[in-house]
This record gives C-alpha cells, structure tokens and sequence, in this order.
C-alpha cells in the first residue's frame, strides 16, 4: 500500500504512533513534525534505524510543507495537564495551539483526512471542525475508540472470552461523562445479560456483572496508568492506528469515533462520541443505533456538559 501519513507531535503518543506505523504495511511516508527539532529527530533517527527488518518506508522529521499529498494526517499536539490547573485551563492551552497549527496544516495538505488525538479530544475535533474550513467528513476525532477498547478488555477478562467476540461500545465523551449503552452491548450476539445467564450451561461461573463497576473502570484506567507510569500511549496509539487502516482500505468500518452532531438523538453543533461508518472517503455517516431513553438521556448530558465547556473558552 502507498500512502502518506503526517503525524504533527513527537511526543510519546505521537512518536508511538509513528513507530507502530513504520513496523505495519499502512503507510509508505511518515513526516513526523513537532516544534521541538531535536525530539523529533531523534524520534525518527531511532525508527528508522529499525525499518531494516521491513519492506522500504520513507520517514522524515518535517515541516509544514512536507505534509504536502498526505492521506492521513494525525494531530497529537497539546500539553498534558499540570498540578493545580483546571481543566478549562488545560483546555484553552491546547485550542490555542491547535489554533496556530491549523491554517498551517490544512494550507500544505487540503484534501488529507485529519484524524484528532489531542485532548481533550471532543473539544479540539469541534475546534478544528470550526477552523479548518474542510468538510466535516474529512475530520475524524478519535473518540471513544479507546474507551471501547478498555471496555472490551474488561468484559473479555470479566467473561473470560476473547475480545473479539464482544461488540459493546463507549457513546459520549472521551472523558467522565462518557457511559456505556448497555442494550446493545453482545457477546457474539448475546446481550450481555443474557450470557451471563448462559453461562451455566456452558460449565463457566462467574461473579455477577457490575455495570457502574465496569464504566468506572473505563473512565478511571486512563488515570491509573497515568499515577503509574505518568502517561497512556500504547493503547491509545493500537486504536488511531487501527482507525488509519479504516480510512486507507477499500470498505468502510463501523467504529466509535468523535464528529459533529446534526440532530442525531436530538443533539446539534457539538462533537461527541456515537457509531459511525468510515472508510476513504472518511466518514460517511453515522449508524442509527438504537438507545433507550435512558440512554439518550445520558448522551444529551455528556453533549451539554461539553457544550458548557465551549462556551468558555475563546475559539
């Protein structure tokens, strides 16, 4: 496969992401790019001395204008949060950055899809969206890919199935509003709840199934890793690159990813979490999946608690 992905931030999302790509058949160019010169060339200096063992890749550390022809390019920018700051401090610290590296990214590489890493995410997707002046389906945050992605890893060590069996999902924000629509959460197409009372049968017991257990460990894990090693970046990187691979092969995927909202649920001019269907031409749509009433409920409030925060910061 020949395509070219930028990716603009050397730091330990950014240059994981990049090392991952260059040990996979996505991508044939990387650029990485990142204000601090030094990092990022020693990023790629210790990549590319690895891509030996694979078949020819081409990765520089760049500019602006290296990003030119890009398929895909990744934003990863931002500062991570400091003791005794706010979040809505944190918040208008990364828009203003995500400020100057936009008119800049989208002048060398217009027709690229723009994949959004940087937190906090659903803010910084609505940003750009409202910035950039590309269309809307060129621009993809990345959501609650993650959240899914702890999601299955705890049911899968709860059930003692393999993650790929389950299909359950994480609506909302990438951060504490975020919940899990139970009803349509399936074991290989068994709701949850119903396997739990199958599994008897099958010669497995297990405890009980707590589902605020369960969403706190979601929501909490991230912070967790974080008082452990100081940052989350292996997990986060298998997602955006397993998202780039969607928006490079020849059909498109149903994942959970961040966009703007236009009367989904009920929910306008906000960039949350739902099911959408991606591919090359980005995203195309989002899927209808059913909720209750309930949990819509639940996502209009993680809709108007990002709203709130939008309204104090300056775009």
């Amino acid at each position: 496969m020949s395509s070219k992905v930028t990716i603009i931030g050397a730091g330990s999302v950014g240059a994981t992401i990049a090392y991952t790509l260059s040990g996979q058949d996505i991508a044939s160019e990387l650029v990485l790019i990142d204000i601090n010169k030094e990092k990022v060339e020693g990023e790629v200096m210790d990549i590319e001395q690895g891509t030996c063992f694979r078949d020819p890749i081409s990765i520089i550390a760049g500019d602006y204008a290296d990003a030119k022809d890009s398929d895909i390019v990744i934003i990863t920018s931002g500062m991570p949060r400091k003791p005794g700051q706010t979040r809505i401090e944190l918040t208008q610290t990364n828009v203003n950055i995500l400020k100057e590296i936009t008119p800049e990214i989208v002048k060398a590489a217009p027709n690229a899809l723009y994949i959004i890493v940087s937190n906090p995410v659903d803010i910084m997707t609505y940003v750009f969206t409202k910035i950039s002046g590309l269309p809307e389906n060129q621009i993809i945050g990345s959501g609650t890919i993650l959240d899914s992605a702890r999601l299955r890893c705890g049911l899968s060590e709860h059930f003692q199935v393999a993650q790929r069996n389950i299909h359950a999902y994480v609506f909302g924000e990438h951060g504490d509003t975020s919940f899990i629509p139970w009803s349509a959460a399936r074991i290989a197409g068994v709701n949850v709840d119903d396997y739990y009372e199958m599994m008897p049968l099958l010669g497995k017991e297990v405890e009980p199934l707590d589902k605020e257990e369960m969403l706190t460990y979601v929501q909490k894990s991230g912070g967790q890793i974080i008082a452990n090693k100081g940052a989350t970046f292996y997990a986060v990187t298998r997602g955006v690159v397993r998202l780039c691979g969607f928006l490079l092969s020849a059909s498109e995927s149903i994942t959970t990813v961040s966009s703007m909202m236009h009367g989904e649920y009920g929910i306008e001019d906000v960039c949350l979490s739902t099911l959408a269907l991606v591919g090359p031409k980005g995203i195309q749509g989002k899927v209808p999946m059913k909720l209750t009433e309930e949990e819509i409920g639940k996502l209009k409030a993680s809709a108007d608690a990002l709203k709130a925060v939008i309204a104090q910061i300056d775009l």
